[in-house]
Formats: structure tokens, sequence, C-alpha cells
């Protein structure tokens, strides 16, 4: 039988439920045991498909194409396995399953409650994960916070799960944050001593507790958390906040988590070879040069929204042991009179994806001037459809060329709806997603950076290239490098001649991982990195003739 972690939090949101959570998956896989993971979501949305990233973030697409929380998307980095569906519940999808079981008369009549069929809906969701997966462990999340209405179900269905599979088999962990009052130089208990004492009163006694805070605290505050919280000392663990996320399995395993869960589920001969982890850490903290790269977008205000995006170029950075400085700019500000002054200090250039007008023209004009001033750049999705654009205003001289997302009467539909999208009304669920097949044309960057002929990418999107302008593109250097089996989708656009000018109709962003970078994402950045070194060198010359 599988074991279960459930992951809760208290006091305040957004401290780091997810990264914890994934970090313990890092640790136990680590260790030899198989993992999966669950999160459990109380908003009412059946999933953030159709959500503003304002609201929510980035939405992470797992490759059965069902659109998730970007908690999903730490999951897979740290632990480096590929979710399904199956990993991402809300409260959406649970109300949305009864009623309609109720509709069909499954439950022969009978009231309809909260508890148990709300409840058994959701425990059925976490032992079907565990049938599925196999997996010895299935850590499961609770977004939120305890004491939230909407998350009330939730938590009354793992306090169930206790019973259901067997207290020997269950392990609470509950994150809490300490908060830092500066004026008399405390860090306060309080407040996990209050979030405990609503957890427990609806029946859930922690196991474990990790302390977030903004330091490092001693002895006396996890003696005095133990003792208010009815929790061994050793199982107060510190999370104070660090340099890197990469570092926290690191933390959490110095701190003895390890050992407590596997002490708890009777785990006989638990080890994890960390060194190889404290290498990779090491070399992440390690003073390195540091390159430029602008994310130009239209939710820059809030970086969760293209929070792979950055990891992945994180990642690359890793690769190639080179810090990279991510510079967010709205694409909103940017226009022909003003673009030089938002991008000449960049070494690279991504334009992530994105869907509605705003913002896109200021995207058009940064394809434009990182083509001209042979900066590397590398769209993504959004960013791919901008640069077929610029290239059929500028290169075709097609000025009305557009995408008509955009632009519904363009003469120039270089963009438009794929076909199968053409009679749908609903907007969630119903784009292309998840893994497709995608043909590399030979001799060509992106065949060369891959080193195979086929490969299998993530997808999210509506619009597509439109094959009527791909023969005149390709007569001006833009060539569809990538494609669907059938060859009826252009996938990968890239421009002959320069740098890296490359763009994808697909989300390679979702398959980057810490020690393993996506292979665009690894080129980009090593083209970047000559175009700085090319650049400083330039300067010196000059330098030395004045």
């Amino acid at each position: 039988m599988s074991k279960y972690i459930f992951v809760t939090g208290g006091v305040v949101s957004s401290v780091g439920k997810g990264i914890a959570t994934a970090s313990i998956g890092k640790i136990l896989k680590s260790g030899g045991l198989q993992v999966s993971v669950i999160k459990l979501d109380p908003y009412l949305n059946v999933d953030p498909g159709t959500m503003s990233p304002f609201q929510h973030g980035e939405v992470f697409v797992t490759g059965d194409g069902s659109e998730t929380d970007l908690d999903l998307g730490h999951y897979e980095r740290f632990i480096d396995i590929d979710l399904t569906k199956s990993s991402n519940v809300t409260s959406g999808q649970i109300y949305s399953d009864v009623i309609s079981r109720e509709r069909r008369g499954e439950f022969l009549g009978g009231t309809i409650q909260s508890v148990p069929h709300v409840t058994d809906a959701i425990k059925a969701k976490m032992l079907n994960l565990a049938d599925e997966s196999k997996a010895d462990v299935i850590i499961v999340e609770v977004g939120g916070t305890v004491g939230d209405i909407e998350g009330l179900p939730f938590l009354e269905a793992i306090r169930q799960m206790r019973n259901e599979v067997g207290k020997d088999n269950v392990f609470y962990i509950h994150l809490t944050y300490l908060p830092y009052i500066a004026t008399t130089g405390e860090l306060k208990t309080k407040p996990t001593q209050h979030s405990v004492r609503e957890l427990r009163s609806i029946g859930i006694q922690p196991d474990a507790i990790i302390c977030r805070s903004e330091q490092e605290f001693d002895d006396s505050i996890k003696t005095k958390i133990a003792v208010h919280c009815d929790v061994a000392k050793n199982s107060v663990i510190s999370a104070p906040t660090l340099e890197s996320v990469y570092e926290v399995p690191l933390m959490l395993y110095e701190e003895g988590l390890s050992d407590i869960i596997a002490d708890a589920f009777s785990i006989q001969e638990f080890h994890w070879d960390i060194e190889y982890w404290e290498k990779f850490v090491r070399l992440i903290k390690a003073p390195k040069n540091i390159i430029k790269v602008g994310i130009v977008g239209k939710y820059v205000d809030l970086h969760d929204a293209y929070i792979s995006v950055k990891e992945a170029l994180l990642h690359a950075g890793f690769f190639h042991e080179y810090d990279i400085d991510v510079v967010w700019i709205n694409s909103e500000e940017i226009d022909s009179n003003n673009v030089d002054y938002h991008l000449s200090n960049l070494s690279g250039i991504v334009v992530p994806g994105g869907f509605g007008y705003r913002g896109v023209e200021g995207m058009i004009e940064t394809v434009k001037y990182a083509r001209e001033n042979n900066i590397p750049y590398f769209g993504l999705c959004l960013g791919m459809q901008v640069m077929v654009i610029e290239a059929a205003r500028n290169l075709l001289r097609k000025p009305r060329a557009n995408s008509t997302e955009f632009e519904t009467d363009t003469p120039d539909p270089v963009i438009d709806l794929m076909i199968e999208q053409r009679d749908i009304k609903d907007l969630g669920g119903t784009m292309r997603l998840g893994i497709y097949e995608c043909m590399l044309l030979e001799n060509t960057k992106v065949s060369e950076f891959y080193g195979v002929e086929s490969i299998f990418e993530r997808h999210r999107h509506r619009f597509e290239f439109n094959n009527d302008y791909k023969a005149s593109l390709s007569e001006v250097g833009l060539v569809a490098s990538g494609q669907s089996p059938d060859g009826m989708l252009v996938e990968v656009m890239e421009l002959q001649g320069h740098p890296f000018m490359i763009g994808t109709q697909y989300h390679p962003e979702f398959l980057s991982r810490p020690d393993s970078p996506h292979p665009l994402f690894r080129e980009f950045v090593g083209a970047a990195i000559k175009t700085m070194l090319h650049g400083s060198q330039h300067e010196m010359e000059l330098e030395s003739l004045g």
C-alpha cells in the first residue's frame, strides 16, 4: 500500500508550500522510493486554464494535456517526473463530478452532502493516483491555508484518509510562517500556535512542522513550538529564506525531515546520496560571470506568469556556468522610438506565450530589433507568432500582416485559427494541449541542437502558422524547420543566417530540468554568451584604437 504525506499551510499563503512539497519528493525519490504528487486546489474553477495570469500565475501543461497549477512545474522540475491530469484536483472538478453523478441517479435518490459525498470524491482522486502510479509515497499538497472556508472539504478528506489507509501509512506536515517583529527583534511563534490549533480542531495533528522565516532560529524557538503544538522537538524544521530554491532539499534533509518520515513509515535503509546535489548547489551559488537576458511580455509585473521560462533560463545558465540576470520588460512600453533604450544592453531576448492583442505591437518591434541587430531571439508560442508577423511585414513588405486573433479582417493572416478550433465556443480545456510529435528539417539549427529527427513537446495554443505563407517566407530566410508528421502544422520557425532566431509553437520550458536544461534554452543561452563576449571584445578594440 502507498504511503501518504499531506502538506498543509497556515498563517499566510505563498511562503513556499509548493517548493517544500517538491523538495520532499526530491529527497524521497533520490533515496530510492517511487514518488508521485497531487495538488488539491480549493478554488471553484475546473482548472486554471481560463484564469488570468495576474490571478493565478503560469498555467503548467502536463504531457496528457491538462492545464494545471504552476506548482506541478515545481514538482516535475525537482523530482524529475512527468505528471498527469490526476495530479491536479480542484473544487470545481470535484463538485462537477458529484453533481453529474447525482443527475445520472447514481446516488439512488439520497441527499447529497459535503460529507460523505464530496469528501469521498476527493479521497477517490488520491487513491486512484496511488493505483495509477504504483508509487511508494504519494505527496499531497493542500492549497490555501487552514481556516479557509473553501478548503474545509479537502482538510476533512485528508483527515479521513488516516482511517482509510491506516494511521501507519499517513504523515501530516504543516508549513507555517514565523513573522519577525523588527521593533523587538523577535520571531513570533503565536501565529503558528493558532494555525496548529485550528488544524487540530478539525482532527489533524501534525507529525512535523516546517517553519518558514526570514532568518534561522535557535533551539529555544523549536522547544516552544514543540511544547505548544504537541510535536517532537526534532520534528520542528527550520526553513529560513535561502539564496536558491534548489537548496531547499538539502536544508530539509540536513534538518532530519527524511529520517523522521522514514521512521514513521518504517522504511528500512533509506539513504539519499546527497553529494551530487550538494555539488550542483555549490555550482549554482558559486560566483560566476553574468549575462543579461530580457523577457519581453505582457505579464512581467507578475513573474510567476513566466516562472517555467525563468527557471529554464537559469538551468541553461547553470550548464554554461553563468548567472542569468533576467530583465523583465513590459511589451506595452516598447515602440519604435524607444526600443533601443529597452533592449540595447541585452545579450539575448525571449518573448514568451500569451493571449490577446495587448502588448503585441511592442513584441513585434522587439523581434525587428533582435533581427536587425543580430541579438539572439527565442520566441515561445506567441513569441513565434509575432516573429512570423514581423517577417511578413518587413521582409515580405506586407504592412498589414497579422494574426486573426488580433485583426479578423487582416489581408494577410499569416497566423490563423486552427481549423479544428473554429466551431468551439467553450474556452476551458479546448486548445491544442499536451504532447505532440514534431519532425525536424535536416540541416537546420533545431535539428543540430536536438540531435534527433523527431521530438515530442507540450503545446497550449489555438492559433497556428498559415501554410499559405510558408514558401514566400522561406524565400526571405524564415524557414519552417519543424512540422507535425503530416506536414499540416508548423511547429518551429528559424531565421537563416542569424546567430539564433528561433520560434516554437510549443512550450519547451515545461521540459527543462535543473541539471538537464532543455536543448533550445541551452543553445540560446550559449548564443547569448557569444554575443556578449563578442560585444566586450569589440568595445576593448575600440578603446585600444582610441
